[in-house]
């Protein structure tokens, strides 16, 4: 789902942000798409309501990512009291797409085995830092008790 329609609530906006923020500090030239889906019935049908849908855009093809646009998808199980916000939910994992004028390149999914999978891959220092990515995101959603284990 798109993030812009989850921003429902300071706190679910806050996640929203710090999430863009994490990915800016790994990717400073991306720039942020908070409403990556089309707003049709087609496309509607197909977006999934627990996942919080981010896209970044490059400025251009860049053969380091083997991309122009990413899309980070966030997915979530409902949330600790089952009445709150999506975005506030626990964390399941995270999926990331890279895309060029030509479809889906590349994926990587935190939810398996966290390998790239396409058929073209950023290079090896890109995919770390996609990674380094996803290890913050899970950060930021762990609850009190997780981050002090």
């Amino acid at each position: 789902m798109n993030a812009a329609e989850l921003a429902t609530s300071l706190e679910t906006t806050s996640k929203i942000a710090a999430i863009v923020h994490l990915f800016k500090a790994e990717f400073p030239d991306a720039r942020v798409d908070l409403k990556p889906w089309c707003n049709d019935d087609d496309t509607r049908r197909l977006v999934d309501p627990e996942s919080l849908d981010i896209g970044f855009h490059l400025p251009g093809w860049s053969p380091r990512y083997e991309c122009r646009s990413i899309l980070v998808q966030t997915r979530l199980y409902g949330d600790e009291g089952g009445d709150g916000p999506v975005g506030l939910g626990r964390l399941l994992g995270l999926e990331i797409v890279g895309f060029s004028y030509e479809g889906e390149e590349w994926r990587l999914s935190t939810i398996a085995s966290w390998h790239f999978l396409g058929r073209k891959q950023p290079v090896p220092e890109i995919q770390e830092k996609f990674k380094h990515f996803c290890r913050q995101v899970f950060t930021l959603y762990a609850t009190p008790q997780e981050n002090a284990a």
